[in-house]
């Protein structure tokens, strides 16, 4: 059998959200292969979608955004695992910290389901728009910054929606279940976009120097930047 025959079911079961099959990801059953699945799920299709994210300015930011996107993943999962636990205790969701960690993970891996089968587009954005060396560069990084943005958000919240299920399940109430999943999205959004922010440049800048990261990387926050952005848009 091929390995994708093999994984589709869990892609399945992970992109329907279906909380019965899901449940029992955290209580141990095959948790190790499941585990491995949902990381280089991660990086697959995280880092291409980085990649066609930083393509427009050139191939070798398009590498180095291929290889922090992932890397954003898992530090705002390092981050946010020990505060959404301690939150899924306070609001009464009964998940060991581990499970809340493993929660999380398949959460991510929904993400990366759903932005990787976007690279296609957004490849297709990259390369269509102009470049960084033409008299409009300043709009096309703008409307790449604001329509990247978008779409990390929406996959953000539709990955984490994927949750409710086994957030329900675990609590045994729905409105229990909804604040929780409520918390936890919006402690990924807002730690998300704060470690892209200082991982940056994701998007390249016409007007800087392609580096790895900023000298500045400990300066100003990622919300500034998008007010910025949307104050010189319109």
């Amino acid at each position: 059998m091929r390995i994708a025959d093999a994984i589709a079911p869990d892609w399945k079961a992970l992109t329907r959200g279906e909380s019965n099959r899901l449940s029992g990801w955290l209580t141990g059953v095959g948790a190790e292969t499941r585990l491995l699945l949902c990381v280089v799920t991660i990086f697959c299709g995280v880092g291409i979608y980085g990649a066609s994210v930083g393509l427009w300015r050139s191939p070798l930011m398009a590498s180095y955004v291929g290889v922090k996107l992932p890397c954003i993943i898992f530090i705002t999962l390092a981050v946010n695992g020990m505060i959404n636990g301690m939150l899924a205790l306070l609001l009464g969701t009964v998940l060991s910290f581990r499970q809340t960690l493993q929660a999380i993970l398949m959460s991510f891996t929904v993400f990366a389901l759903i932005v990787g089968s976007l690279s296609p587009i957004t490849l297709g954005m990259a390369l269509n728009l102009p470049g960084p060396e033409s008299s409009e560069a300043e709009s096309a990084h703008r409307q790449l910054l604001l329509t990247h943005t978008a779409l990390i958000a929406f996959a953000g919240i539709i990955s984490t929606q994927k949750l409710f299920g086994i957030l329900e399940t675990f609590s045994g109430s729905k409105s229990i279940a909804l604040r929780t999943l409520i918390a936890w999205l919006a402690g990924n959004l807002f730690v998300g976009a704060q470690v892209g922010y200082i991982l940056r440049p994701i998007f390249g800048s016409p007007a800087l120097t392609i580096e790895f990261l900023r000298p500045d990387a400990m300066q100003g926050n990622f919300y500034e930047t998008i007010w910025w952005a949307i104050n010189h848009s319109f």
